[in-house]
């Protein structure tokens, strides 16, 4: 391994990298095996969502040279798909990590030289309204410069196709086919051409702002609630012009700032990691809240496609909602308006991942509407809404990541109109002087209180990935036999297609592409999904259980009953070692 790895080092020495880059690796060569290993025993893999990984030299790191073999590889595919076209294009985003920008500007350069029209963002720009300017300039491809919620060391790159939503089959393959013909950096293009590069930006804020507008269910609710007070913080992010921007579009007077967080900064400075899923992250904006006395709090990821949320609990202290608790008010309140207002023809659905609450599916059948189950990644979720564009029509959807969706204008998960639509449901909460917390006890007594809860093992490196590869192997082997005192009774078995009645003993194909993921379904209703995430270094359990919540009194008792259920779960499987 160790010679393979020298031998992947010293072609990095050659004169087709700079002599920056030829600096660093001589001193890993030197000086540090362990980091010149980790940096060169692979290639950093462009995977169906593109490239993400730890920034540096070495074909295992974001660099300018593995996103250029990426750029090179893409552009080539888009010429073979597009072949008719006399002119392809594509649209180039970034965020506010250290070297996003430098990143995007290579990409443009890239695409450019290959022939091909880059529309590039003026400065760093949420990944949703990438995903609306592909449609806007009705591109071929785009590509947002972006790790999502990672820490600080890492960037990445997602790739997009013309309807607006990342590469799914065969487009995802297909690309990674051409990526793996680019063996050397003599066969990327960096030299650019400045006249197929064109700079964008304000214009398509306003376009985009416009639209998103459209999507308010109950103007006159904002306007009769137009002094909420909201707090929102982009922790260092994409998010710090257009969600204030949207907001103030969607009629909202009082939005208050957390200064140190409106910094753009890819190092971070205030957030261990700028992560809205951790309640660390939000620690600034939940003390603001308390000083202005909020009623909703919001909080935006570097790239501005997931939101954590915050509101006034059942005892008035502002408390973390998680994403499944996010998703079903969403979905309720847009199933319940859009009931209310006489909308729902019989053609509308809702759409989510295998992962989160199956709560939304029973309201969407309450209200007689269409619901589909996907894989984890809101691609699937695009693809869906691709997929009946123009039969069906979409409501809204999520993941309990923290992403959601409404409208069809944009085909990724949007934290832009998430926190616009977040702060009417407030208003309609408060229009009927409740919270949304009291809304969420109000769901959880009419269709069952879903308690759910995530665990991540993090398993870093090449051994951390077998690892986490044995994991799987083991519980795909040996699968339980029981959780929480209740039988299972169905696998679902993605990675084979295939769903296991335990009763029955009867098999049925699973038809959705396959991922490895399984679940674990028991006689009670309690659900457990495992799988290893596909942007990091780590093993995902998911356990969602059930109960029926008899009147409010009753609230923290049976929350407390649920919460039981899934520790002694969590230690029946062993995983709190």
């Amino acid at each position: 391994m160790l010679e393979q790895v020298r031998s992947n080092a010293k072609a990095w020495l050659e004169p087709g990298f700079d002599e920056i880059t030829r600096n660093k690796v001589k001193y890993l060569l030197e000086n540090d095996e362990k980091e010149l290993t980790e940096s060169f025993y692979k290639n950093l893999e462009f995977g169906t969502g593109g490239l993400r990984g730890i920034m540096g030299v070495g074909t295992n790191r974001m660099n300018i040279y593995t996103l250029g073999m990426a750029t090179q590889g893409l552009a080539n595919y888009l010429k073979k798909e597009f072949p008719g076209l006399s002119q392809i294009s594509v649209v180039i985003a970034h965020d506010s990590r250290n070297n996003s920008k430098l990143f995007a500007e290579t990409t443009a350069r890239i695409f450019s030289s290959n022939g091909i029209k880059a529309y590039l963002f003026d400065d760093l720009r949420p990944t949703p309204e990438l995903s609306f300017a592909i449609r806007h300039f009705k591109a071929q491809s785009g590509v947002v410069i972006t790790a999502s919620h990672n820490p600080k060391e890492y960037n990445g790159y997602k790739a997009y196709w013309d309807d607006g939503g990342q590469l799914i089959s065969p487009h995802d393959t297909n690309v990674i086919d051409e990526v793996l013909k680019i063996q050397s950096v003599e066969s990327i293009d960096f030299k650019g051409n400045d006249d197929l590069i064109e700079i964008i930006g304000k214009e398509v804020d306003e376009i985009y702002t416009k639209k998103l507008k459209t999507l308010s269910v109950n103007p006159g609710i904002i306007e009769r609630n137009s002094d909420l007070k909201i707090v929102y913080t982009p922790i260092h992010g994409t998010g710090v012009k257009l969600v204030p921007m949207a907001l103030k579009a969607f009629g909202f007077k009082k939005i208050y700032n957390v200064p140190e967080q409106d910094i753009t900064d890819g190092n971070f400075p205030t957030v261990v990691s700028p992560n809205p899923e951790e309640p660390a992250a939000l620690k600034m904006a939940l003390e603001k809240a308390k000083e202005i006395d909020a009623d909703l709090v919001m909080a935006t990821d570097p790239d501005a496609d997931r939101v954590g949320i915050a509101v006034k609990n059942n005892q008035g202290v502002i408390s973390l909602l998680n994403g499944n608790q996010a998703a079903s008010l969403l979905i309720y309140y847009l199933l319940k308006a859009w009931s209310d207002n006489n909308k729902i023809k019989g053609r509308e659905y809702i759409c989510k991942t295998i992962v989160t609450t199956d709560l939304l599916n029973k309201m969407a059948d309450k209200f007689g509407v269409e619901h589909f189950d996907v894989l984890t990644g809101f691609k699937y979720i695009a693809d869906i809404i691709k997929r009946f564009e123009g039969q069906k029509q979409f409501i809204g959807g999520g993941e309990e990541s923290y992403g959601y969706l409404a409208g069809e204008f944009v085909r990724d998960k949007d934290a832009v109109i998430s926190c616009a639509l977040f702060a009417e449901v407030t208003a309609w909460a408060k229009d009927q002087n409740k919270s949304l917390f009291d809304i969420l006890i109000d769901i959880y007594m009419e269709f069952g209180f879903y308690l759910e809860s995530l665990i991540s093992i993090v398993r870093k490196g090449m051994d951390g990935a077998e690892e986490i590869q044995k994991l799987m192997a083991g519980f795909r082997k040996n699968p339980p036999q029981s959780v929480g005192g209740s039988k299972i009774i169905l696998i679902h078995d993605y990675k084979l297609s295939i769903s296991y009645d335990k009763k029955t003993g009867k098999e049925t194909k699973i038809d959705l592409p396959k991922s490895n993921v399984l679940q674990f379904i028991t006689e009670d209703g309690t659900k457990i999904s495992v799988r290893p995430s596909g942007t990091e270094p780590k093993i995902k359990f998911y356990f969602s259980v059930n109960e029926k919540l008899p009147s409010r009194e009753e609230y923290e008792t049976v929350k407390l009953k649920l919460e039981g259920k899934i520790k002694g779960i969590i230690g029946e499987l062993k995983l709190d070692n």
